[in-house]
Order: C-alpha cells, then sequence, then structure tokens
C-alpha cells in the first residue's frame, strides 16, 4: 500500500480537536511538523479578525474583550447568518480598526467570492480604510490566500482575482454605485456634534441609509453599523426608533451601567481598563463636560438644553458616604413605581431610597432599580427599607391600586417568616396616586435641585442620566419617578411637621 496522499492527511489534520493535533505535531518529523505550524496558523487566522490579525502581527494588535464582540459579528455573518447588528461604544477604543479595517479583511479571506461595502461619514476616512485593507492584501496575500485584480486597486474599490468578490468604500450621503455588497459596514456615520446637532443633516443621513446603503445589499446580506452615540435622533436613535425589532443591539458605554452588561462587567466597570482605567476616564469626564460624557462615552445622548433638570445641580450639591455619615436624619423613605405604568422607557421598576435632616435637605441614598417581577420588587423594596432603617415605603398605585400594597405587605411577611426583618416594624406604606401631569410633579422637586437643597450620596449613574434627559412631553423612566415620590413625600410641610408625632412608636427618635 503506497503512502497516504499528504494534501489528504493535511485535510484530515484540520478536523480533528486540538489535543489530538498537539499530540500529532508532537510525533511528527521536523518536515511534517513544519507544515503542520502553517495549517495550525491558517487555523488560527480562520478563526475570528481578532486572531488572524495576532498571527499576522506576531501578537501585537491589540486585544480585549469588546473587540472581541466585533469578532464575533463578522463570524456570524461568515457563516452564512443574516445579521443585522448596531454596536455602540465610545471613541478610542479600537472600533474601526477592527470593525472597517481587520473585519473586512477577514472576511474577505473566509469569503473571497463576497463584496463589502465600507461607509464613514467621509469619502477620505472611508478610503483610508480601503487603502489599508487594499495594502494589507498586497502584504500578506500569500497568507491569507487572496490576491488584488490586476489593474483593480484603488483606494475607493478594489476586486479579488479569480472571483466577483472585492470592496468599494464611499462616505455616507454618497453613491455607492456598481455591484451590491453581501456586506455593509456603516462606521462612524457622524462627523461631529455640529452634524449630529442639525435636523437637516440627520434627515439627509437618514433618506441616504434607507435610498442608498439598504438599496445595495445582496438577498441575505449583512449590515453592521458600529458608532458612537452624538444624540437621541442620530443614525442609531433612528434604526432603534423605527427597525429596533429587527436588530440586534449591543451598547458598551465606557462605564457599565447595568447588571446585564453586554460584557457582564459590574455596574461602573471601565470597558477597557488597560487604556483607559476608571482614574482616566474620570479625567476625561472633566475634561469634555457631563453631556459629551454622557453622549459619546455612555452611549446616552442627552437633549442639548431644554431639560427639566440640569446636570449641576446634581454634580455640585453631590456628597460622598463619608460626608453624609455626620448627618442627623429626620425620615428615611423608600419609593416604588413599579412597571407597567405610563412609562414607556426602560420598562423598569423604580425603587429609590432617599432621607431628610432637620435644616430640610433632602439626601438620595439607593437605586435599586430594575427588571423586576412583582414578587422580587416586593422583596427588593422590603430589604432596602430594612436595610436603611426606612419609616415609609411610598408606592405609585394608578396601575395596581391595592395590589401594590399587597404586594408589600405579602414580601414583608415572607421575609418575617425568613427571620430577615430584624424585628423591625413594617414601615407605612404611603400610596401615592399620580393625577398630575409628569411636570407639575417633577418641577418642584427639580427647583430644590436648581436651590441645592437635594444632594446624591455617591453616584447613581442611570438614575441621574434619566433625570438630566427627560424633557416635558416625553414619557418618564421609573427610576426618576421613583425618586421624585421619595422626595416630594419628604418635601412635603404638611408632612415634616407631623410626622414626628403621627407614630406612636417614635421611629423616628434618634435615627443616629
Amino acid at each position: 500500500m503506497g503512502r497516504p496522499d499528504e494534501a489528504a492527511v493535511l485535510r484530515l489534520y484540520r478536523t480533528l480537536p486540538a489535543q489530538r493535533r498537539r499530540e500529532i505535531a508532537a510525533a511528527s518529523t521536523p518536515e511534517l511538523r513544519a507544515q503542520l505550524i502553517r495549517v495550525e496558523r491558517e487555523l488560527a487566522m480562520d478563526r475570528s479578525p481578532g486572531a488572524m490579525a495576532a498571527v499576522l502581527t506576531d501578537g501585537r494588535e491589540m486585544q480585549a474583550p469588546h473587540l472581541g464582540l466585533i469578532d464575533a459579528a463578522f463570524e456570524q455573518v461568515a457563516a452564512g447568518k443574516p445579521t443585522r447588528l448596531l454596536l455602540t461604544m465610545p471613541p478610542r477604543h479600537g472600533k474601526s480598526r477592527r470593525a472597517a479595517r481587520w473585519a473586512p479583511l477577514w472576511y474577505l479571506r473566509r469569503r473571497p467570492e463576497h463584496r463589502v461595502m465600507i461607509a464613514s461619514y467621509s469619502s477620505d476616512l472611508a478610503d483610508d480604510h480601503g487603502r489599508w485593507i487594499r495594502d494589507a492584501i498586497l502584504t500578506y496575500g500569500p497568507q491569507l490566500g487572496i490576491n488584488l485584480r490586476p489593474g483593480s486597486s484603488a483606494a475607493n474599490r478594489f476586486d479579488l482575482v479569480g472571483t466577483e468578490g472585492g470592496a468599494v468604500m464611499a462616505g455616507v450621503g454618497g453613491g455607492l454605485t456598481g455591484k451590491g455588497a453581501h456586506l455593509a459596514v456603516v462606521d462612524d456615520p457622524i462627523k461631529d456634534a455640529a452634524e449630529a446637532s442639525s435636523p437637516t443633516m440627520r434627515k439627509r443621513l437618514w433618506e441616504w441609509w434607507q435610498a442608498v446603503l439598504l438599496t445595495r445589499i445582496e438577498p441575505g446580506g449583512s449590515v453592521i453599523l458600529i458608532q458612537t452615540r452624538w444624540d437621541e435622533d442620530d443614525l442609531a436613535g433612528r434604526v432603534l426608533a423605527e427597525e429596533g425589532d429587527r436588530w440586534t443591539v449591543i451598547d458598551l458605554p465606557a462605564l457599565a451601567l447595568s447588571e446585564d452588561d453586554a460584557l457582564g462587567r459590574t455596574v461602573g466597570a471601565p470597558l477597557w481598563p488597560e487604556r483607559y482605567d476608571a482614574d482616566a476616564l474620570a479625567e476625561i469626564r472633566r475634561s469634555v463636560g457631563e453631556r459629551v460624557w454622557w453622549s459619546l462615552y455612555m452611549q446616552q445622548p442627552r437633549p442639548q438644553d431644554g431639560g427639566v433638570w440640569q446636570w449641576p445641580w446634581i454634580t455640585n450639591n453631590r456628597i460622598s458616604a463619608g460626608q453624609f455619615r455626620g448627618i442627623d436624619l429626620t425620615r428615611i423613605v423608600v419609593a416604588v413605581d413599579p412597571a407597567g405604568g405610563e412609562s414607556a422607557v426602560g420598562d423598569e421598576t423604580g425603587i429609590v431610597a432617599a432621607a431628610s435632616d432637620r435644616d430640610g435637605h433632602l439626601y438620595v441614598l439607593d437605586d435599586r432599580s430594575g427588571n423586576r417581577g412583582a414578587g422580587d420588587w416586593g422583596r427588593e423594596t422590603c430589604l432596602l427599607a430594612i436595610e436603611l432603617r426606612a419609616d415609609a415605603i411610598v408606592v405609585e398605585s394608578n396601575y395596581g391600586g391595592d395590589m401594590s400594597r399587597q404586594i408589600l405587605y405579602q414580601a414583608w411577611q415572607e421575609l418575617q417568616g425568613e427571620k430577615r426583618t430584624e424585628n423591625l416594624l413594617m414601615p407605612a406604606v404611603v400610596s401615592v396616586t399620580a393625577k398630575h401631569g409628569k411636570r407639575l410633579r417633577a418641577e418642584p422637586i427639580a427647583q430644590l435641585y436648581e436651590q441645592g437643597r437635594v444632594h446624591h450620596v455617591g453616584e447613581w449613574p442611570v438614575l441621574e442620566q434619566q433625570m438630566v434627559t427627560w424633557v416635558a412631553g416625553m414619557d418618564s423612566p421609573d427610576r426618576m419617578d421613583a425618586a421624585v415620590h421619595s422626595l416630594t413625600e419628604l418635601a412635603s410641610p404638611r408632612l415634616a411637621e407631623q410626622a414626628p408625632s403621627a407614630y406612636r412608636d417614635q421611629r423616628l427618635t434618634r435615627r443616629r
């Protein structure tokens, strides 16, 4: 029997598990091992854009978990799964280099018969991406297994030899003539704040998106939109508003905002700590200001003006936990705004705790809001009341009536059975029926903020962002509503006069 065909052996080797491949390589002759090393490099380059970049640069290309999410999107497209992906992330975090350069290069290696479109806010930037990809093919062509067709190597358009595949680049608003695309990558479609704030420019961009880009996508093709947020009505915002149910959304703020973060980060954890740790991001925040910070870095754009709250009212009056320890409190309440009311923003249950002192100053102590079922929010509210020794629980009952009160009573009874109430009396349950408009309820509290009489103890990023972005006429988010309810309960002159004598058990005396 003759020797097995070498090419067949190498094809079989590619299909084996990694452990088995290592065993074969260890037992191979030097000549065969050299061929196996070449195969392993090819397998690594096939795996993902980041892995290919690491091989071709000998490990010098930067890697990070958030870049892995970009890789995963391109892997899905290369596997033949039509994709609509919106990925938002802050500037200088490697998105353009990975999404508009390495990843399209990798995709063309995997699917050389396909065509790729790359669009950016200007044709010059798009051409820069095209020039980089073209030069990489010229440099790494033998390793990539693809080559440029002779006479077709312009920065804004090139074709691959032996196939119909290639790439075309354009600035948003410009034409995308010629063949369609199996994959369109739109990276940084907005140039600057002036462009983002212009209704005319936003309308023009949306018309280009609908009439030009989307019409060039081949059947079963994919679109990946990667941008930094600039405005509530920027391209990403319009896509979410009008086509959101068809898109996969990966939101990557510079600091994690919620427990369901796309990368599994804890709240407040940086996106790329190796490059921008918490101190570096804090310095950026001080330098760029709150509006730019929340828009470009946290992917939470806010109106330029007209909001009921203003950032300085919060930031200038914030105190630390250490400063708070010396304050003599008169009352502590927890307010809950169950999901399912008139708010359509986030569909959360707002749970916010606040306190008052003898001088009439108010303090936001905690925000335990989140997407919670009835049993869950009842327990979380009661647990927070126990932890803080709250004297009252304020609950909005517009859409639950007595049901909300019953949920709280049942949760307290369950915690008593579990011996978790620490022998405390259940706080008074105060039902609030929000008969007045959102602005009428919010404005008196906003005035207290403006007067410097409300202090946030530490930072509550999501709550604060909701407050400063809310404009009268918008549905108000549940965190903000819960905060307003808690502070209204504490600020009421009638309650301030009557509350200390209203409880016969003297739960309000000597809080400290």
